[in-house]
């Protein structure tokens, strides 16, 4: 063991003193922003730390997108078979898709993972988002596209979206636009997308089947097999309810299992659920298989025994539609909401994932790299919009990287190496059944909803336009419907308590007006760090620390946690860490809290 030592000592010197070294500001590179710490194969074993924390958004983005029905084209009558669900050319091409998105999910993952730690410099991992993936999926193009806008449609909107975030990064407005949104609202996002997850976790499309829509009532218990399922309503009858085998290999496998690995804190324990409750599903001869002896199951087994294969994307590639005359209202509504949510989710989690890292400068509150960064997320997401997935955002996952000593960009990269390997491993993540990965979404809800007890519920004004925005995306399955009630409601409100307080010379106020969280956002500077830095003749990207502004102010960045150190983020992420970051890492709060 010690030669062993002394060899890798002796190569983690040579890396740190060679051009790379230097460019990633390796321990011992001589650069004068050096991270202590660092060193090559820290970095290489906290890439796949990462990789392991990030690498079910494969299988369950795939999934989640495939319930769109993405380009596919639905021939059964809709008064016999409304939703599709007993055409097996459908649920072949369905297949297909999922299949399709599981390449475009890695080979984007890879993509901007990659480009994130080769340009930025930092240990930080991009993928497409969950709430946002499921936001796209069951509200934009609906289930079997039964929703707002056709799927061509709505990855066109995440194409622009990705440049017009592009032009907000550039321009140094991203942090402007995240401060403007009430602390509450913020809160209550990353509440509501929980509730969503956790419902969508458990319906057949892409969970265990414990609840269905029906007739009578909005929502009841199902757990029944699928076969019996009503063929117009979904609902199940009495005599088979909780009767599904696999609906309790979910929960006890991929649930009970998964938690109990959580608490003691092993890594790789989401993972690790979905794997077994995947390997129990495989056999073809036992009741919970995952390929029963019909088309659609022949179509998924064929494909399964590949093992190793690359699967070009077909059906989803390129196929963004431009004539939008027919749907442009919703189109807009889309657009907003994945640019809102997406400036959210990404700035509340690469700060804290720079804070967690030690990458932010206390005097700015900006992090190396920041516009980078931006930049990159940002092509990414018009990159990934032309394979066909959601926007691309930061995972909190990336904490399990950084915890494993990850400081450089080398983390990032040898994550998205990873990621680039599963490319070619799609007939395994294809084969994982929706009942393996139904009870991480309700684990992704239970931590999302955490930030519910930083709201602050003593003042009315806060706290009503809170729970319209976690009622409404729960309740009307719309992550979209949740922010325009709350935000519009906390408008109206306010407004109004305001109006009421200047008619009366500031004698008629609410009750527990002084306990409101302050709306008072501080925009810092108006000028982006990068403009900065040309001003002064400076490299204008991420080479030099974060720079003060001009004339002794500061460009300082919002850190969007709560008051109790969770993220203050939509897609929240994160879904399913695996490791759970000290307060110290994220308990930065924004100015106007």
């Amino acid at each position: 063991m010690g030669k062993v030592g002394d060899w890798v000592d002796l190569f983690n010197h040579k890396v740190a003193a060679s051009k790379v070294g230097y460019w990633f500001k390796l321990d011992g590179s001589g650069h004068p922003k050096e991270r202590k710490g660092s060193y090559f194969f820290t970095e290489m074993r906290a890439g796949l730390a990462t990789f392991f924390a990030m690498s079910y958004i494969i299988a369950v983005n795939g999934s989640i997108v495939a319930d769109s029905g993405g380009t596919c084209v639905c021939t059964a009558d809709p008064a016999v078979d409304r939703w599709c669900l007993k055409d097996p050319t459908y649920a072949i091409c369905k297949a297909e898709v999922k299949r399709d998105l599981i390449t475009a999910t890695a080979a984007i993952a890879a993509f901007a993972t990659f480009f994130m730690g080769l340009l930025a410099n930092l240990p930080i991992g991009l993928a497409p988002g969950m709430g946002l993936n499921a936001y796209f999926s069951y509200t934009v193009v609906g289930y079997h596209g039964q929703g707002l806008v056709p799927y061509q449609v709505a990855v066109t909107a995440i194409f622009v979206e990705g440049w017009v975030f592009f032009g907000l990064a550039l321009l140094g407005m991203r942090q402007w636009l995240a401060r403007a949104i009430p602390r509450s609202i913020k809160l209550a996002t990353s509440v509501g997308i929980g509730f969503f997850l956790t419902l969508i976790g458990m319906t057949y499309s892409e969970g265990i089947g414990l609840a269905v829509g029906s007739t009578t009532v909005p929502i009841e218990l199902a757990g029944c097999h699928p076969d019996s399922r009503d063929p117009v309503t979904g609902a199940c009858p009495s005599s088979d309810k909780m009767r599904n085998p696999t609906m309790w290999i979910g929960i006890f496998c991929g649930g009970v299992l998964t938690t109990m690995l959580l608490m003691y804190r092993v890594k790789g324990a989401i993972i690790a659920g979905i794997i077994l409750v995947s390997v129990i599903s495989w056999p073809r001869t036992t009741e919970v298989t995952y390929f029963p002896y019909n088309d659609v199951g022949n179509d998924a087994f064929n494909f399964f025994k590949k093992v190793v294969d690359f699967h070009q994307i077909k059906h989803v590639l390129n196929v963004q539609q431009w004539d939008i005359s027919g749907h442009g209202g919703q189109f807009g509504l889309a657009l907003i909401t994945f640019l809102y949510v997406d400036i959210l989710d990404t700035t509340g989690t690469m700060y804290a994932m720079a804070r967690y890292a030690s990458l932010v400068d206390e005097e700015t509150g900006d992090f190396e790299g920041s516009t980078i960064a931006y930049m990159v997320d940002s092509v990414s997401i018009a990159i990934g919009a032309i394979f066909g997935t959601p926007p691309v955002t930061a995972f909190v996952e990336s904490g399990a990287g950084i915890g494993e000593g990850g400081k450089t960009g080398l983390t990032a990269m040898s994550t998205g190496f990873c990621f680039f390997i599963a490319i070619f491993f799609a007939p395994i993540f294809a084969s994982i059944p929706p009942w393996a990965t139904g009870c991480v979404l309700i684990l992704v809800g239970s931590m999302m909803v955490r930030a519910v007890t930083d709201i602050n519920w003593k003042y009315m004004g806060d706290a009503i336009p809170a729970f319209v925005c976690i009622a409404l995306m729960a309740f009307t399955y719309s992550i979209a419907n949740g922010l325009i009630g709350g935000i519009c409601m906390y408008m109206l409100m306010n407004t109004l308590v305001w109006v009421v307080e200047k008619a009366s010379g500031g004698r008629i106020v609410p009750q527990n007006k002084e306990f409101k969280d302050p709306w008072a956002p501080n925009f810092g500077s108006i000028i982006p760090t990068w403009m900065i830095c040309v001003a002064k003749g400076k490299a204008p990207w991420h080479k030099d620390e974060p720079v003060r502004s001009i004339e002794g102010t500061t460009e300082p960045g919002p850190v969007l946690v709560g008051e109790k150190g969770e993220l203050d983020s939509s897609s929240g992420s994160r879904p399913g860490s695996t490791t759970e970051l000290p307060a110290e890492a994220v308990n930065e709060k924004s100015a106007h809290h």
